[in-house]
């Protein structure tokens, strides 16, 4: 799992950070994630396994046409959120001049939540000093924070129970909250249970290449505990909002009925090795999954579109719309 924080400004520049401004009114918009949200971390600055990065075709190959570290043929979630509000896009690395947050799962693809933490606290310290603590206070509360921490963790650990990712997030907002954060945004689980990287286990296990059954209920359960969590962090905290972004629902309804949405297969990974291609990683917008556990290019260009003006029952109690929107 990967943290990558992006900071997205809107208006007019009239504060500059070394060769980059800040507008007058601004929203911004940071994403702490795994590798569904990863710009290129795997490849840049972490000491990631070749098999956790992205360096090489096909990945890219759709839009940019060269890999950029995405695990996608294309753009991924914060590309299409930024593009869906006209942002414009300043991203920082921390420590070394900028701030490119990141985590992982893997033992040699790591940089704890602590870390990253401390990480955003340099980041707001630094704004403290170029834009006053008036300034950078109002920024932070505006903000939206994105965070999609789970995904790779589950898919690592084969699917077991991993309570620590679920445990993560209070203690996450908390600290983000401290520092002024009020928005929340969190997709919850997926059925990873029919990833093809699932389906490709469940059939080395000797049965079909349906879904792992024993897999999603687990995965419920962690949406519901986590839909938990919430509710209490918002009857605690003032001012406390948040929105949970329903990537189960989507995910198996687009599974199920791919054609409904534009894909002609939902089951079998673009490209890879193996049974249904669950084992390695390719490229394609006919296809659901890029790789065995990635989206195409295409799947997360509509799910930016259910997080952006979804429904109740796919985004709620609000969308992110609503999050930039209400300022």
């Amino acid at each position: 799992m990967f943290l990558v924080l992006f900071v997205v400004f809107l208006v007019t520049p009239t504060h500059c950070l070394g060769h980059q401004c800040l507008p007058k009114q601004h929203v911004a918009l940071f994403i702490f994630g795994d590798s569904l949200v990863d710009a290129g971390n795997n490849n840049n600055y972490i000491n990631s396994t070749t098999e956790a990065q992205a360096n090489y075709g096909p990945y890219g190959e759709t839009f940019f046409k060269y890999p950029t570290g995405r695990f996608s043929n294309g753009r991924i979630i914060p590309d299409f959120i930024v593009i869906h509000y006209s942002l414009d896009f300043i991203a920082y690395k921390a420590a070394s001049g900028g701030v490119f947050f990141r985590c992982g799962t893997p033992k040699d693809a790591v940089i704890d939540l602590k870390t990253q933490l401390q990480y955003f606290k340099k980041l707001e310290k630094l704004l403290r000093e170029k834009l006053g603590v008036g300034e950078t206070k109002t920024l932070l509360a505006r903000a939206v924070y994105l965070i999609n921490i789970g995904f790779d963790g589950y898919g690592v650990l084969l699917f077991t129970t991993n309570s620590s990712a679920l445990q993560s997030y209070p203690q996450e907002e908390y600290e983000i909250y401290k520092k002024g954060g009020r928005k929340f945004v969190i997709p919850n689980l997926g059925p990873f249970g029919c990833l093809p990287f699932a389906r490709a286990l469940n059939r080395a296990l000797g049965n079909t290449g349906a879904c792992l059954q024993e897999v999603n209920p687990i995965v419920k359960l962690h949406n519901e505990e986590l839909s938990k969590v919430l509710q209490e962090l918002e009857g605690e905290f003032n001012g406390f909002k948040y929105s949970i972004v329903n990537s189960y629902t989507y995910l198996s309804e687009i599974i199920h009925n791919p054609s409904n949405y534009g894909f002609k297969e939902s089951r079998i990974a673009c490209c890879g090795t193996g049974p249904y291609r669950g084992m390695f990683s390719c490229g394609g917008n006919e296809y659901v999954f890029l790789d065995s556990i990635h989206p195409s290019e295409k799947a997360s260009q509509q799910f930016v579109e259910l997080m952006w003006n979804g429904t109740l029952n796919i985004t709620g109690p609000y969308n992110l719309k609503e999050f930039f929107e209400n300022k």
